[in-house]
C-alpha cells in the first residue's frame, strides 16, 4: 500500500473517530461496551477476531480468516482507542484539543495500514481456498476396482486364495484373485513368491525371463484370527469394527446386517478416501478355511474342527483388499532411497497421517511393517497406511480419549507410543489427545527412512524409550539429509504436544523445501510473491498430470498439496522454515 494511500485512508478513519468520540454519548454510544467495528474499518460480514495460532496448533480448515497476529494487533488497538478516549475526549461536541485530533489521526493512519494488510490476507486465503477447491475436484479417486461388479466378492468361495503373503499378531494375509476380474484391476506383476516364503521383488525385466509364467494375484484377503468374537456375524462386525473404517461404501453391502451396524450409534467412523491409505473392497464373514501353511504358521487360533487343540471359532472376518509388493520394511531392507527420494516418502506419510488427523481418527500402530509400498512406472515407491486394529475411531470421542484407568486401550506398537501417550496417567478427568501422536511416530519412523535404525528400538545404549528420552539425546541424521528434514524431525519428536508441529503444517514444510525453493531463498518474502508461486505450481501441476502418467509419485504429491491448501497452515511452515534457515 503506498503511502499516500495510508494517508488519506488514515486520515477518512480519523475523521470518523474524531465525530464518533466527540460527540455527546447516548444509548447509542455508551462507554461500557464497544462498538463492534464495522465493515469499514475493516471487519468483513461473518468475520470474528480469533487468537493467533501458533506452530504447533491445528489451523481451521478453509478458513478465511485473517492472520492471528492481524487480529491481535486489531484488539490490542481498540484496547488502546478505549483508553485515548478517556483521556482526550470531551464530550461536547467540537471541544477536542490539538493532541485529541493528532492522537486519533495517528490511530486512524494505524487502522488503515491494518485494513491493508488484512486485505492482503484475505485476497492469500481467497487465492488458497479457490486452488484447493480445483485440486479437490481433480484428486478424487477413481472408482474401488470391484465397484462393477457389486453383486460379487462377498463370498470366499468366490476368490482363488494363493500363497501366505504375510501374517501379524491378529490376522493372515494371503493372495488372491477372481475367475474374471474388472479390466481397470490392476495386476501386480511385480511380485514372486516361492513355497513356503515371503514374497520379493523382481527387478525389472526379469518378469519376461519366467518361464512357466506364474498366475498374478491382484488382490490380498486379510483372515482375521477370532478368539473371543463368537460365531455370529454381527458379534464379529462389533468386536472387530476398527478393521472396517478404511472400507469402501459397497465394501458392507453383501452382508446381512452389516449397514445397519455401520449406521448404529457409536459405531466406528467410516474414512473417507485417500491415495496413502489402505482401501478395503470386500469385508464378509465365512467359515475359518484350512488355508496353505495354517497348520504350521498358526495352529492355535484354528477352530477344534482344524486343528484339535485350536482355540479359534469357526467363523471370522475377511477383508479383501489391493496386493502390494511389499511393506516399507521389506522395501528398505533391499533399497536405499536417496535423500530427495526419502524425503518424499516421508512427505507420504504425512499427508495419510493429516488426512485421519482431519477425520478424527487416529491410526495408534504406525511402524514400518504396518506400511505398503507399490510402485510407480519409474520404480518411485508409493506409500499407503494399512491394519487399522488398534485405532482411534469414535464418532462421540474424536480424538480425546478419556483414561479413567488403565484397563483403556491406548493403542499398539508401545516402541512408538508418543510421550503425551505413554506417560498418561489415569483419572476421572484424565483425556490423552492423539491428534499429534501419529505424528510423532512419522518422525521416528524417517529416521528408518534414511537409512539409520529406529533409536526407538533395539537394545544397548543406542535405545531410546518414549516415556523418558530427552531431545538432546537424539542420533543426529546424516549431513546428506537436508537441512528442513533434519530440523522437521526434531520437531516432530518434541516431548510437548503443543511445541509439536501438527502432520499438515510439517508436510506443508516438506512442500515448500521440495518445489518451493526459489520463493523462500527470496529476503523479503511476500503474500503476492507467494501467491503468484501457488499459481505457477497449480498451472503446471494441472499440465503434467495431462502429459505424464497418471501414477507419477511427484505429481500425486503436488496434487495433494493444492488439494489441501490452506493460508495459515502454510503461512505457519514458511515461517518456521525461515526461521529454522536464519538460525545459526
Amino acid at each position: 500500500m503506498a503511502v499516500r494511500q495510508a494517508l488519506g485512508r488514515g486520515l477518512q478513519l480519523g475523521r470518523a473517530l474524531l465525530l464518533r468520540f466527540t460527540a455527546k454519548p447516548g444509548p447509542t454510544y455508551g462507554w461500557g461496551r464497544p462498538e463492534r467495528p464495522g465493515p469499514a474499518a475493516g471487519w468483513g460480514r461473518g468475520e470474528r477476531p480469533g487468537q493467533a495460532a501458533g506452530p504447533g496448533t491445528e489451523p481451521r480448515r478453509l478458513g478465511l480468516g485473517l492472520p492471528g497476529r492481524y487480529r491481535f494487533f486489531r484488539q490490542s488497538v481498540a484496547g488502546l482507542a478505549a483508553r485515548l478516549q478517556r483521556q482526550f475526549v470531551v464530550r461536547a461536541r467540537g471541544s477536542a484539543g490539538p493532541c485529541g485530533r493528532a492522537v486519533f489521526l495517528a490511530f486512524g493512519l494505524g487502522l488503515g495500514l491494518v485494513e491493508e494488510k488484512q486485505a492482503e490476507g484475505r485476497r492469500a486465503a481467497s487465492a488458497c481456498q479457490e486452488i484447493q477447491a480445483i485440486f479437490t475436484q481433480k484428486n478424487k479417486l477413481l472408482p474401488d476396482p470391484l465397484d462393477t461388479r457389486r453383486w460379487q466378492g462377498f463370498r470366499l468361495e468366490e476368490y482363488l486364495i494363493g500363497q501366505s503373503i504375510g501374517k501379524g499378531c491378529s490376522a493372515a494375509v494371503y493372495e488372491a484373485t477372481m475367475p474374471v476380474l474388472p479390466q481397470n484391476l490392476e495386476v501386480v506383476k511385480s511380485i514372486r513368491l516361492l513355497p513356503g516364503s515371503s514374497p520379493e521383488i523382481i527387478p525389472r525385466g526379469e518378469e519376461e525371463e519366467q518361464a512357466p509364467r506364474a498366475p498374478t494375484f491382484p488382490l490380498a484377503i486379510k483372515m482375521m484370527w477370532n478368539i473371543s468374537a463368537g460365531s455370529s456375524s454381527e458379534a464379529i462386525f462389533s468386536t472387530m469394527s476398527q478393521e472396517l473404517v478404511p472400507a469402501s461404501r459397497v465394501a458392507l453391502a453383501g452382508e446381512y446386517g452389516a449397514v445397519i451396524h455401520r449406521k448404529s450409534k457409536g459405531g466406528p467412523k467410516q474414512l473417507a478416501p485417500h491415495p496413502n491409505i489402505i482401501r478395503v473392497f470386500r469385508a464378509f464373514t465365512s467359515s475359518v478355511p484350512l488355508l496353505p501353511g495354517a497348520l504350521v504358521d498358526y495352529p492355535d487360533v484354528l477352530p477344534p474342527r482344524l486343528h484339535p487343540g485350536g482355540l479359534g471359532h469357526g467363523r471370522t472376518l475377511f477383508l479383501v483388499m489391493k496386493n502390494y509388493p511389499c511393506t516399507l520394511r521389506q522395501y528398505l531392507c533391499e533399497n536405499t532411497p536417496s535423500p530427495r527420494l526419502a524425503t518424499v516418502m516421508t512427505l507420504q506419510l504425512l499427508e495419510g497421517v493429516d488426512h485421519l488427523v482431519q477425520q478424527g481418527i487416529a491410526h495408534r500402530d504406525l511402524k514400518s511393517d504396518n506400511i505398503l509400498v507399490d510402485l510407480d512406472a519409474d520404480g518411485c515407491p508409493w506409500l499407503v497406511i494399512t491394519d487399522f486394529g488398534c485405532c482411534l475411531a469414535d464418532e462421540h470421542i474424536g480424538l480425546q480419549l478419556p483414561f479413567t484407568s488403565w484397563y483403556v486401550d491406548r493403542g499398539g506398537n508401545g516402541c512408538l507410543m508418543a510421550p503425551e501417550v505413554c506417560t498418561a496417567c489415569p483419572g476421572p478427568r484424565a483425556v490423552i489427545d492423539y491428534s499429534k501422536a501419529d505424528a510423532w511416530a512419522v518422525g521416528a519412523i524417517t529416521y528408518e527412512i534414511f537409512g539409520l535404525p529406529n533409536p526407538f528400538y533395539g537394545q544397548g545404549r543406542a535405545h531410546l524409550e518414549s516415556r523418558s528420552y530427552q531431545e538432546a539425546q537424539l542420533p543426529a541424521l546424516p549431513e546428506s539429509v537436508p537441512l528442513d528434514v533434519r530440523q522437521l524431525v526434531r520437531s516432530l519428536l518434541q516431548r510437548e504436544a503443543s511445541k509439536r508441529p501438527s502432520a499438515r503444517v510439517a508436510a506443508n514444510v516438506l512442500h515448500l523445501s521440495l518445489w518451493g525453493e526459489h520463493t523462500l531463498a527470496l529476503k523479503n518474502l511476500k503474500l503476492d510473491k507467494m501467491i503468484g508461486w501457488l499459481l505457477q505450481q497449480s498451472a503446471a501441476t494441472l499440465l503434467a498430470n495431462r502429459l505424464t502418467e497418471k501414477n507419477c509419485v511427484e505429481t500425486k504429491m503436488k496434487m495433494l498439496f493444492l488439494a489441501n491448501l490452506e493460508y495459515e497452515a502454510l503461512s505457519q511452515a514458511a515461517l518456521l522454515l525461515c526461521s529454522w534457515r536464519a538460525a545459526p
